[in-house]
């Protein structure tokens, strides 16, 4: 079990980052030939992009609903995600084909879906928790001193 990290704490990182949001929905679960496999292929990628400290993922979290998992991953910047996906080498090109040929033949059976977002800077807060999202993702520190608000926390 992770080691709750007493008291408040903010991320470390500073500058630039992206956030990138990416999920999938299982439609019809009765068709796990479907959905199956592009619930099983993420881990692997993760797994691989986690490995390669060049990469430019910075971290991730899964979070997993009832219909299918959203992962919220932490990466240096867009161009970076880009360069990943398009990797012949790489986890994903192979998945993401695959993915294609199965949902044409069951059409509707699964929904993927991302989101990315360029942010020129974040705040955040934890308190009594293990760290997550950003601090896990980066690094963290103490929150010392009184801060008035999240807006003057983000201003630096």
């Amino acid at each position: 079990m992770a080691e709750i990290a007493r008291g408040r704490w903010t991320h470390a990182h500073t500058g630039e980052l992206t956030v990138f949001l990416i999920g999938m929905r299982v439609n019809r679960f009765w068709r796990p030939d479907a959905w199956w496999p592009a619930f099983t292929a993420m881990l692997p990628m993760l797994a691989e992009l986690s490995a390669d400290s060049e990469s430019g993922l910075l971290g991730y979290r899964l979070l997993i609903g009832w219909r299918g998992p959203t992962i919220v991953q932490y990466w240096r910047s867009p161009e970076h995600i880009y360069r990943y996906a398009s990797e012949a080498e790489a986890k994903h090109r192979p998945a993401w084909s695959a993915f294609n040929r199965r949902t044409r033949k069951v059409p509707g059976a699964v929904g993927v879906w991302h989101e990315t977002y360029r942010v020129a800077g974040a705040e955040s807060v934890y308190v009594d928790l293990p760290p997550r999202g950003l601090a896990a993702a980066t690094a963290s520190r103490p929150v010392t001193g009184r801060l008035n608000s999240a807006a003057d926390r983000l201003a630096g």
